[in-house]
């Protein structure tokens, strides 16, 4: 962003600044043109100052309110370091670590869970393993053999969902506490599953409101940006130099 500036010059005479009596004063002091050549030898620097005080209204830069809330909700923590402020954006960060870790800690758990449900089945029921789908494997722990299980769909009407032993879909349980014991693991395995869904709601609740605060601390950042533009700055040198000391040139800076 340009900013433009304005300049007040002061100059003051050595008798007024030093303390030495007009009398005293070198001779070039006395010339109008003296002190103007000693003006605009400062100009150099003071184009230089205004030059630098440019560059420190500008640092830090203002930041994007869009893409530091972007950053953040793919991220969370990305958008408040984007900005420069991780005062909360760590606990974002490191929230977003524990709930991916918790999730698949989880799925592992749940995992485990149905394998050995599923091996228990195999060996207490028969049950042939491969190829089943996820409601064989709930229906084999609701009926005590595949015969119970087909009386019950002839009686509902549902012969679509008969299971052929033959085909490989039969089982018997050795006793209705081993039927039990499968139905109580498999119960627990999905439970592990469905608490994998609410870590992902926690998940997209850590995004949300990290893309919040990272919105929030880049409009804090901008703000404070702008009230430090809006500072008056201003420089004081000496004319003539220590040596031959005849002025003080005052540089004020306003940016508006």
């Amino acid at each position: 962003m340009m900013l433009t500036r304005w300049l007040v010059v002061v100059t003051a005479f050595a008798a007024a600044c030093t303390g030495v009596r007009a009398g005293e004063l070198p001779s070039s002091v006395h010339t109008r043109v003296a002190i103007q050549q000693d003006l605009f030898a400062q100009e150099a620097s003071t184009t230089s100052l205004v030059g630098s005080l440019a560059l420190q209204s500008e640092t830090p830069e203002r930041k994007s309110v869009g893409l530091a809330a972007l950053s953040s909700l793919i991220l969370p923590g990305m958008g408040e370091l984007y900005v420069g402020s991780m005062g909360f954006g760590k606990y974002f960060l490191v929230a977003e670590g524990v709930f991916w870790l918790t999730y698949a800690t989880f799925g592992v758990y749940g995992d485990a869970l149905r394998d050995d449900g599923r091996a228990f089945a195999a060996a207490r029921a028969g049950v042939t393993l491969a190829g089943k789908s996820d409601q064989f494997f709930v229906d084999i722990g609701n009926f005590l053999d595949v015969s119970q299980y087909n009386d019950k769909k002839l009686r509902d009407r549902e012969p679509s969902k008969l299971y052929d032993p033959a085909a490989g879909y039969g089982w018997s349980w050795d006793s209705d506490v081993s039927r039990a014991t499968y139905r109580d693991q498999r119960i627990s395995s999905e439970n592990w599953f469905n608490n994998q869904k609410f870590v992902l709601a926690a998940v997209l609740v850590n995004h949300v409101a990290s893309a919040i605060n990272a919105a929030r601390s880049a409009i804090a950042h901008n703000a404070s940006v702008a009230e430090q533009d809006n500072e008056l700055q201003f420089k004081a040198s000496l004319l003539g130099g220590l040596s031959n000391p005849h002025g003080v040139m005052i540089t004020l800076v306003k940016p508006f």
